[in-house]
């Protein structure tokens, strides 16, 4: 990490500043809706029309990134993805105030678009992976201050704790965008495609996408990479809206300790990360994708089939799936890089996510009505995905992706 220079070094080193607000309200996020007043079934449609708003942003970011530069693409999306639905939260009184907050949000595919390609594009294929995990690791550090959001809430009552998180979120994640674009500069491909689409509106550059969808069809390794980020987002997206309603009103766990949980499973992925990522033999990538699917789908069986407030099963499924995620997230990232054209990295980069979204949307509506029905059914939606997850890492394995870069 400390040998990384210039975007690559401004991205990472400043992911902490992203975390820390991020890990401290996301645990509480979905209860927040639920204190609230919003049904199950609300809480999955603002899930659902946002990741639909998503398949807009996505496509449209890449041509964004290129027209505009990822640069300044990167601090203008932050600021409207990130710092305004917060600002929004701190007030959100009923349903229209989270769907509006959502919408604004789902623009943060533009900039994870030219936030990845301000990232990686002047950065060493060797380092990309290290790279990647030094990421996580960011993300992983800041969790440890989520336990601080469990006092909040246990002092002030879930509603006004959460509000006071999500002005501290307004205030930080504004200043981590304003530090990166004062440490960043334009990558020498995105000053190419600035040059390159000067002349050319947003449209004109929508209708070059054709081609490259055509490309992405026509490239099986690029394809398996597509289906392993559909799986991962639609469980990522289930996980993440109903893990901690699942946890509060069926398992019995109370509100001020959920936030306990992030820290244990960032505990064990930094363990992970430093111990085991570092060993993974890129050219096997796909047996460690395969053992790391197999013990998620361990940890969602062990979540639904738990007694109530049995705490010690609890920590296990948490840790488990942390140790399961870290040898397939990363990985999967990486192959985003290696199984993409770095000519047309923004424009590809745009298409699959586009796609992953119109996948993955219908799944926060679905899981609403399954978890209006019975809390525990999300997640066994989310044991077949999974399986399926598994299979495609397998197939993966066909493809070195050394060789593909």
């Amino acid at each position: 990490m400390l040998s990384l220079t210039g975007n690559p070094r401004a991205c990472v080193f400043t992911e902490p500043i992203f975390g820390i607000p991020y890990f401290l309200y996301i645990p509480y996020a979905s209860v927040y809706m639920v204190a609230l007043g919003l049904s199950d079934q609300q809480v999955g449609l603002v899930s659902s029309i946002g990741m639909g708003f998503q398949i807009l942003t996505a496509l449209v970011g890449g041509a964004i990134t290129d027209k505009f530069g990822r640069r300044l693409t990167t601090f203008f999306s932050d600021l409207v993805s990130w710092t305004i639905p917060a600002f929004i939260l701190i007030f959100a009184q009923n349903f229209w105030f989270f769907l509006v907050a959502a919408i604004f949000n789902s623009t943060w595919r533009i900039s994870h678009t030219s936030w990845t390609c301000l990232m990686v594009e002047d950065a060493e294929p060797e380092q990309i992976v290290p790279m990647w995990t030094w990421v996580y690791i960011a993300g992983l550090l800041s969790a440890f201050f989520a336990p601080l959001s469990g006092r909040l809430v246990s002092h002030f009552g879930l509603v006004s704790a959460v509000r006071l998180l999500y002005l501290f979120a307004t205030l930080v994640l504004t200043l981590k965008f304003v530090i990166l674009l004062i440490y960043s500069t334009e990558t020498k491909r995105g000053r190419e495609r600035r040059d390159e689409t000067q002349h050319q509106s947003i449209f004109n550059l929508l209708h070059g996408y054709r081609g490259v969808a055509g490309q992405i069809l026509r490239t099986p390794r690029t394809l398996l990479t597509l289906g392993l980020l559909v799986v991962i987002g639609i469980c990522s997206s289930i996980n993440g809206t109903f893990w901690a309603i699942l946890v509060t009103k069926k398992l019995g766990i109370p509100a001020d300790r959920i936030a306990l949980f992030p820290m244990a499973r960032s505990l064990v992925m930094l363990a992970m990360f430093f111990l085991v990522t570092p060993r993974i033999n890129t050219s096997r990538f796909h047996r460690p994708m395969v053992l790391g699917f197999a013990g998620i789908i361990l940890s969602q069986l062990l979540l639904i089939t738990m007694p109530a407030q049995n705490y010690l099963l609890l920590v296990f499924s948490v840790v488990l799936e942390a140790a399961s995620i870290t040898l397939v997230n990363p990985l999967v990232d990486s192959l985003v890089f290696f199984n993409v054209d770095p000519l047309e990295r923004a424009r590809i980069n745009s298409i699959l996510y586009v796609i992953v979204f119109i996948f993955t949307s219908p799944f926060g509506w679905i899981a609403g009505l399954l978890s209006a029905t019975n809390r525990t059914l999300p997640f066994v939606l989310n044991l077949a995905l999974y399986a399926v997850g598994m299979f495609l890492a397998w197939q993966a394995g066909r493809f070195n992706p050394e060789k593909a870069s």
